[in-house]
Parts: C-alpha cells; sequence; structure tokens
C-alpha cells in the first residue's frame, strides 16, 4: 500500500509540475499591449534610413520582457501598398515567428507564405533595437498588417560567439 501512495504522489508531483510548466511558457510571461501604449506605435525605417511612424488601426499586440523577439503585432492601416514600397524599405530576410495559439490573429504560417508569394510585402521596421533583432512590419494590399521581432545576421553572429560580420555595429559589452 505504500508503494501506491508514494507513485501516487510522485505522478500527481509531475502532473502539477508539467502544468506549470506548460503555462509558465505558453501564457505566463506575455502581456497584451494596450493600444494606446507606446509600445503599439507602428514605425518603418525610410529609404534615408528615418523611421517613421505610420497610421495603424485596431492594433492588437503581444510582448514578454523574457526575450526581445516574443513581440508579435497585428493591425490595419489606411496607407496604400504602392506608396509604402516608394517610402520604406523592403525586408528581404523576413522570416515570421510563430506567435502563441492563443493570439489568434497572428499566423506566421500563413504571413511566411504570403510574403513568399508576394501577396504581402516585409518593410524594415527598425534595425538593432534592440541590438541583432530587427523590427519586421508585413502589409498586405487590403492594409492589414503585422509586426514582429527577428534575429538578424548580426545577432545570429555575436549571439553564437562569434565576431560581429562585416557591415555590423560593433557588438555591446558583454556578448
Amino acid at each position: 500500500m505504500n508503494g501506491k501512495l508514494v507513485a501516487g504522489g510522485i505522478v500527481i508531483s509531475a502532473l502539477v509540475f508539467g502544468a506549470g510548466l506548460y503555462y509558465s511558457q505558453v501564457y505566463a510571461y506575455y502581456d497584451a499591449i494596450p493600444a494606446d501604449a507606446p509600445a503599439a506605435t507602428i514605425r518603418v525605417t525610410t529609404f534615408e534610413g528615418v523611421q517613421e511612424d505610420i497610421l495603424a488601426e485596431n492594433f492588437t499586440g503581444i510582448d514578454a520582457e523574457t526575450s526581445p523577439i516574443k513581440f508579435r503585432a497585428c493591425f490595419t492601416t489606411p496607407l496604400s501598398l504602392s506608396m509604402m514600397t516608394e517610402t520604406f524599405q523592403p525586408y528581404e530576410e523576413a522570416a515570421p515567428l510563430v506567435a502563441q495559439k492563443w493570439f489568434k490573429c497572428f499566423d506566421a504560417a500563413t504571413i511566411g507564405a504570403d510574403l513568399e508569394a508576394g501577396r504581402a510585402i516585409a518593410f524594415l521596421g527598425a534595425e538593432n533595437t534592440p541590438y541583432g533583432i530587427d523590427r519586421v512590419v508585413a502589409i498586405y494590399p487590403d492594409g492589414r498588417g503585422f509586426a514582429w521581432n527577428q534575429i538578424n545576421r548580426c545577432g545570429e553572429a555575436v549571439y553564437d560567439g562569434d565576431p560581429a560580420p562585416a557591415g555590423c555595429p560593433p557588438a555591446p559589452e558583454g556578448n
């Protein structure tokens, strides 16, 4: 009988620990970004290298302090795609990162496929903020927009312990 109690205690402990771990990975560290918060401002970089705020309506976003690549956002913009392609820098290596399943508006697989097929265009939001991380903004012709942070080539090298590649700003101390 004692063996059953010990085994049952181990199983219950494992289930509680597993549930806690699952919750912490999927829900605990994410915060919704209020639409009127400064973090909800969508900026895109012009060909001259200047970041400009664009009109973003119906904003929904999430972020976490635990990692610089957890930012995801969905919004709409009245700006035309043709005006944006003439004004803002394209982002060639856009690779949307998967969002949590409960953040329904952001479907990384669909956005990535649409970028590859030319049904959406990615723009540089901000480069190296923080170091090695770029903000990417993807816009559809109908005005739907999505934004996320992704590691750039400078960050990939430095975070792997290698020196920054040519053309990258110097890595901050401690990297």
